[in-house]
């Protein structure tokens, strides 16, 4: 469907996507209508149809880019050449603060992929085991040094990705603890989990 001559797809594009993240991190996929993203945008439902074509391709694109994002970011971020511990202490660090920011992408990330078809959670899947494959090569270059003692490198990345993930499920700016200090305690037992 062509867009109007003189409408503002770049600015409406954002905010229907963030207003869409929003209502799905607050409500649920499945309780949020495309006419209820609309209203919150403050546009017709059938406009929302310039920018994504249904709800679920919406729901898909929203954890593409989280995903996408999280590669990106970390990717420019990472160190290049760092010993075993070192990349898994960046690689820790870089996961809390990253997915702190981001607590409705990293929430709808994790809770809506039940809700995504089969060939939208194909490729979501295959973005997680892209960055799912970076702790685990840390993880492997540890063993094969001898910096790390752990059985199994995949489960123990699954492990610890669940692990750091869940921060975002209590951590609020305003408690006891800031972010830096959640990261030392998790740093902390991290290196524990893998230590010879």
């Amino acid at each position: 469907m062509a867009r109007t001559i003189g409408s503002h797809s770049d600015i409406t594009g954002p905010r229907v996507r963030e207003a869409a993240l929003t209502l799905f991190a607050r409500h649920g996929y499945a309780a949020v209508s495309m006419r209820q993203i609309a209203a919150e945008v403050g546009v017709q439902a059938g406009a929302l149809y310039n920018y994504t074509p249904d709800k679920q391709s919406l729901l898909a694109d929203l954890l593409a880019a989280h995903m996408d994002e999280l590669l990106v970011a970390h990717t420019a971020e990472t160190p290049k050449n760092s010993a075993p511990t070192d990349a898994l202490e960046h690689f820790t660090r870089f996961h809390i603060r990253f997915n702190a920011a981001r607590a409705d992408a990293v929430f709808i990330s994790y809770m809506e992929l039940r809700n995504l078809s089969a060939e939208n959670f194909g490729r979501i899947e295959a973005l997680r085991r892209v960055y799912e494959g970076r702790l685990e090569a840390i993880l492997r270059a540890g063993v094969a040094s001898g910096a790390f003692d752990i059985p199994d490198p995949k489960i123990t990345a699954l492990a610890l990705i669940a692990m750091l993930t869940g921060v975002n499920t209590w951590f609020r700016e305003a408690g006891r603890l800031s972010l830096a200090e959640i990261e030392e305690i998790y740093w902390g037992m991290v290196r524990k989990t893998v230590a010879v």
